[in-house]
């Protein structure tokens, strides 16, 4: 088989073949095909599909037949940009910004199904907010975490949250308590190019937030401004705005990607 030449190992070897064309598809993709993409025996990618899965590292949509990636090859493809890396590329980027905006941002990636906070700059005078690195919180309550799920495949964000027990376990103000609710707020998000956190956390604190791509337009974080919403009305959120989407692009551009117009 053309999987084994130059391969000791065609297990391993066909494994991070599929991985490789799972991430390169933009839709789940039947077992049959999948075979018949690498010249695989079928035998042998249903045998791989179902140790990955049981791995995590695929997620298996039975109603459609079909394979995508799961959360621990999501978590694989994130690892890079959740280490010092991206905080130390990012960290000078949200100092400037909180020194343009007066209040306090931060730099977040997604972490499973939460976000985790990787840079916290708070500005001077302004309270203290339970956000801080090492942090994490689920990310369909946070303006940082939906922005990067709303940029997401949706196959995605729903193999992140696949019950309802997905959203229980914080008590918050958010009214976003299902799948449904959720997937309207990142279709929104998505709509308006930024994302939107009004009090769900923390009550009287609103933030906005954009995601950060990487190079192959994947996001792989979000910048985000917390403040007070009775100082900042949503009237005078795009003052906000403009320096949040300056950072982030910044940002792209120094991870080498892009940020689509």
């Amino acid at each position: 088989m053309e999987a084994v030449v130059g391969s000791k190992v065609p297990a391993a070897d066909n494994t991070l073949r599929i991985l490789g064309l799972l991430a390169s598809r933009k839709a789940p993709t039947p077992a049959a095909m999948i075979a018949r993409l690498l010249d695989l025996p079928r035998s042998s990618v249903y045998q791989l599909l179902t140790v990955m899965h049981e791995h995590g590292f695929i997620a298996h949509y039975p109603e459609d037949k079909s394979y995508g990636l799961g959360v621990a090859a999501f978590e694989l493809s994130s690892a890079y940009t959740r280490q010092e890396p991206l905080a130390r590329l990012g960290a000078p980027l949200v100092a400037q910004l909180v020194d343009k905006v007066g209040e306090s941002a931060h730099l977040a990636v997604l972490h499973g199904s939460d976000v985790l906070y990787i840079v916290e700059e708070r500005a001077k005078g302004r309270p203290s907010l339970v956000t801080d690195v090492g942090v994490r919180l689920p990310s369909h309550l946070v303006a940082s975490g939906r922005a990067i799920l709303a940029a997401l495949p949706k196959s995605q964000v729903r193999a992140l949250y696949p019950t309802p027990a997905s959203f229980s376990g914080r008590e918050t103000q958010s009214t976003i308590s299902s799948y449904a609710q959720l997937r309207r707020e990142l279709d929104q998000s998505a709509q308006r190019g930024y994302a939107i956190e009004r009090g769900d956390l923390t009550a009287d604190f609103n933030s906005l937030a954009v995601e950060i791509r990487d190079a192959s337009g994947w996001p792989v974080a979000a910048v985000a401004v917390t403040f007070l919403g009775d100082r900042i009305p949503e009237d005078q959120w795009e003052k906000l705005l403009e320096p949040i989407r300056a950072t982030a692009a910044q940002l792209t551009a120094r991870l080498h990607g892009h940020r689509k117009q």
